[in-house]
């Protein structure tokens, strides 16, 4: 019974192919070609798998094109360029290091260490305003209204 439910588990991790009957090439090396460009390519809906292992409408739209462009005779850098040239590079798995990407190279990065810079500020900030009461200094004022204050409690 243990090996069962280990066995479901390991087929569980595996990645879905999302590809369907329908879609696959009849000429075995294109349709190699298209796994090939489809793991290169990102769901523009689920955006941490490719188009190759997501159920959405829009990655189905994606592997038919691909192979659409390979049947039209286009190399892969062809199919790969002009799925770039309409989504952009955010369609590519692993975009390229340009200008334009910066924000998908580095932004996680900066969005963690603001975030560890906000919380570092808020408990320095919180400590320092935390000082015991010992140390603090009461102005003439102040001291003259507590001494008013205690002496009407007493009475």
């Amino acid at each position: 019974m243990r090996w069962l439910f280990f066995a479901l588990m390991l087929f569980a991790a595996l990645p879905a192919h999302a590809v369907q009957p329908d879609e696959i090439l009849d000429d075995p090396k294109l349709e190699a070609r298209a796994r090939e460009i489809g793991k290169e390519l990102r769901c523009l809906v689920c955006q941490n798998q490719s188009i190759d292992d997501s159920d959405a409408d829009l990655a189905r739209d994606l592997r038919v094109l691909v192979r659409e462009r390979l049947v039209e005779g286009d190399s892969n850098q062809e199919v790969i360029d002009y799925v770039v040239s309409r989504y952009g590079d955010f369609v590519l798995l692993n975009p390229p290091f340009k200008l334009k990407t910066y924000a998908l190279w580095f932004g996680p990065g900066i969005l963690i260490l603001f975030g560890i810079g906000t919380v570092f500020l808020f408990f320095r900030r919180r400590s320092t305003n935390d000082a015991p009461v010992g140390q603090k200094t009461l102005s003439a004022a102040e001291k003259e209204r507590l001494a008013r204050l205690l002496d009407e409690d007493d009475r």
